[in-house]
C-alpha cells in the first residue's frame, strides 16, 4: 500500500471516530456508585498534619501505652521497641551522621504527630485502624517515653502531642530546594 494511501486511510479512520457529536458530548456514565456525602468523606479524612490538625479527641498515658504496646506491638517491635522482626522504634541517638544510621522514632522522626498518624493508619500490622484514639495516644506516649522524649507521667492529647519537641525536628531542611513538579 503506498504511503499516501495509508495517510488518507488513517485520516478517514480518525475522522470517523470523532465525527459523532452526540457520542463526544455524552459524559461517561457507568450506572454504578453515588455521590460521596460529607459523612462518607469524613470517614476517610483521617490524616494528621505536623501541626496537629486532624488529631481526634481523646487522651492516653505512658502506663496505659505500656500495656497496649505489650499486647499489640511487642511481638513485632520487641518489648521495649528494640525491633525484630519489625523496625526498631527506640534508640539510635547520635547515629544519623554515622555510616550506619539507626532511624527510630527518637532519632529520626521530626514530628510526634506523625507517629500518631502512622499508628492510626497502619498499626497493628495484622489489624490496621483497629485501635481507638485513646489507645493510639497511649501507645504514642509509651514510644516517646522509650525514646526519653516525654516523662513517665506524660499524658498526650490533641493539645499536648503537637507540642512534643522531637530531637531531630531541625534535622530536616526546609524549604525543599527542589522545584515543584508541574
Amino acid at each position: 500500500m503506498p504511503h499516501s494511501l495509508r495517510i488518507v486511510l488513517l485520516c478517514a479512520i480518525v475522522a470517523a471516530a470523532t465525527a459523532n457529536p452526540v457520542r463526544a458530548a455524552e459524559p461517561a456514565r457507568f450506572g454504578i456508585g453515588h455521590a460521596a456525602t460529607a459523612d462518607a468523606i469524613a470517614g476517610w479524612d483521617i490524616d494528621v498534619r505536623a501541626d496537629g490538625r486532624g488529631l481526634p479527641a481523646g487522651h492516653g498515658n505512658v502506663a496505659d501505652g505500656r500495656k497496649i504496646f505489650a499486647e499489640t506491638c511487642a511481638s513485632c517491635h520487641g518489648e521495649k521497641g528494640e525491633g525484630e522482626p519489625a523496625d526498631r522504634l527506640a534508640g539510635g541517638f547520635g547515629t544519623l551522621a554515622t555510616s550506619k544510621p539507626v532511624r527510630t522514632v527518637g532519632s529520626y522522626w521530626p514530628y510526634a504527630t506523625t507517629l500518631f498518624d502512622f499508628i492510626r493508619r497502619a498499626m497493628p500490622y495484622n489489624a490496621p485502624e483497629s485501635l481507638t484514639a485513646d489507645q493510639i495516644y497511649a501507645v504514642s506516649a509509651y514510644i516517646l517515653y522509650l525514646n526519653k522524649i516525654v516523662p513517665e507521667d506524660a499524658v498526650l492529647d490533641a493539645s499536648s502531642l503537637p507540642k512534643v519537641a522531637m530531637p531531630n525536628r531541625n534535622g530536616f531542611t526546609s524549604p525543599d530546594p527542589r522545584p515543584d513538579a508541574p
